[in-house]
């Protein structure tokens, strides 16, 4: 499938934007500050109902406006029928959906029908960061890969503020607070929906660590040689999810031995969103002992695992998103993604200048997008 026709209003820095797209390598070209990658960050939102660059959505939206809109044609492989999604962002509350004019949707429910991936300057990150960066990965992934994802990821965000909320509380309550009995029953029910989701979280997300690690060891042989062994593990905060139908038990006793801990920080201390993936490199963490070049390749390495997935999973090749990663790369690592994206049905890649598209016949035949005459007319009222 491939983009034909996207059109943003009051997204990011575009009051207005309208472009049409063919199959093949599209660059954007323009400096910083045009929106360039303001432009494939909406394809990514539409995509995976998130983005690399903001934890929030309420940033997407234009300053001074409440929403924004996403709308976009998708067609499929052999351009037979061609599906309109169109996506409101709002500055308070919920985001919607709708799929060619139909009812309103959750956003959430169309997360996971357009596969994309997108290679950026933070990929190397996946690897050095702290593990929120990874946990941020394996949740736009899995809301690709599995069906659901997306909205038990947000009912468990919901619980667990929740019961973040009633620590709180019973930590500022004293023994004889009226309200201490009510905030416990509260405590109560809410650790129930937070240990069934947050063990179906991990174990999604175990899930497709699992499905990755295959691709992912052969795709580190393929870019940096067959000595070099690469290693995926999930490290879950819930260790007790390894003792199966027992697991549930065994957490719920584990939260009742952190008690005194939870109320006296008013944080959950055990779940998911403390989980990690582990990466490693010829038996050592890479996150230690990686080099920036290794780190780079593992970051590569995962995204087109996740792009080999994908398309097992979709029957067609996923949109691929190169935001502006040529100025980051050396030229081993440009021709590995070049040959890669070179591969793939529909590609958008940002720069900056003319001089950062790499000299290769592989890009001779695509569509350059001059960013800042495409501003020019849209900040002139023209129909683009």
């Amino acid at each position: 499938m491939f983009i034909s026709r996207l059109a943003l209003d009051h997204f990011r820095s575009w009051d207005h934007c309208l472009l049409d797209f063919t199959p093949g390598v599209t660059i954007l070209q323009g400096a910083n500050g045009l929106g360039k990658t303001n432009i494939v960050e909406a394809i990514e939102f539409l995509s995976t109902g998130a983005s690399h660059r903001t934890s929030s959505s309420a940033p997407l939206v234009e300053r001074g406006f409440d929403m924004a809109a996403i709308r976009a044609n998708v067609t499929d492989e052999d351009a037979a029928r061609t599906t309109t999604y169109e996506v409101t962002i709002r500055v308070k509350g919920a985001n919607r959906a709708r799929v060619n004019g139909g009812p309103s949707l959750y956003l959430r429910d169309i997360v996971g029908d357009i596969p994309l991936v997108a290679f950026t300057p933070d990929d190397q990150r996946l690897v050095s960061a702290d593990p929120a960066a990874r946990r941020q990965f394996l949740n736009q992934t899995a809301s690709l890969l599995v069906r659901g994802y997306a909205d038990t990821l947000q009912r468990f965000t919901h619980v667990a503020k929740q019961r973040a909320t009633l620590l709180k509380q019973l930590g500022a309550a004293d023994d004889f607070d009226a309200s201490r009995d009510a905030a416990l029953s509260g405590l109560e029910i809410w650790t129930g929906q937070y240990i069934d989701l947050g063990l179906q979280l991990t174990r999604d997300r175990m899930a497709v660590v699992d499905r990755l690690r295959a691709p992912f060891h052969e795709l580190v042989h393929e870019l940096a040689g067959a000595g070099n062994d690469a290693e995926l593990d999930y490290e879950p905060s819930f260790d007790e999810i390894l003792q199966g139908e027992d697991a549930p038990r065994l957490i719920s006793e584990h939260f009742q031995r952190l008690y005194a801990g939870e109320v006296a920080r008013g944080r959950n201390l055990i779940g998911p969103q403390r989980d990690d993936m582990l990466i490693g490199l010829n038996g050592f963490p890479a996150r230690e002992f990686a080099s920036n070049g290794e780190m780079w390749t593992l970051g590569l390495a995962l995204k087109m695992a996740v792009c080999r997935l994908l398309e097992e999973r979709f029957g067609t090749q996923p949109i691929v998103i190169l935001d502006d990663v040529f100025a980051q790369l050396d030229e081993t690592r440009r021709a590995q993604i070049l040959r890669f994206a070179a591969a793939q049905r529909q590609v958008f890649i940002t720069v900056a200048a003319a001089s950062d598209i790499p000299d290769d016949e592989r890009l001779a035949d695509a569509h350059v997008v001059d960013v800042a005459a495409l501003r020019a007319r849209n900040d002139d009222g023209e129909d683009l």
